[in-house]
């Protein structure tokens, strides 16, 4: 049984961008959800969804993803890296 986290942030840092998750399927396929800041189980399938910084999964959430969860190995939240500074 795969235990899915519920994340929530908003989808972009102030710094440097869009957050994204890095779904590895049991296959060894990785797919790249980008724009997405939460995900949740639905019955069979893992939904990936873009909150636009609420703090719920709602009715206003955008649908990005959804993988059935017994294909999924691992999620992997990436966030953007820090912007450069000038110098």
């Amino acid at each position: 049984m795969t235990t899915i986290e519920i994340t929530h942030g908003p989808p972009t840092s102030a710094t440097a961008g869009p957050v994204a998750f890095l779904v590895t399927l049991r296959d060894g396929v990785e797919e790249l959800v980008e724009g997405a800041d939460a995900y949740q189980q639905e019955q069979s399938m893992t939904t990936f969804f873009r909150t636009d910084g609420r703090q719920t999964v709602d009715c206003w959430s955008v649908r990005m993803a959804s993988f059935r969860t017994d294909h999924i190995l691992a999620v992997r939240r990436l966030d953007p890296a820090p912007a450069a500074t000038a110098a």
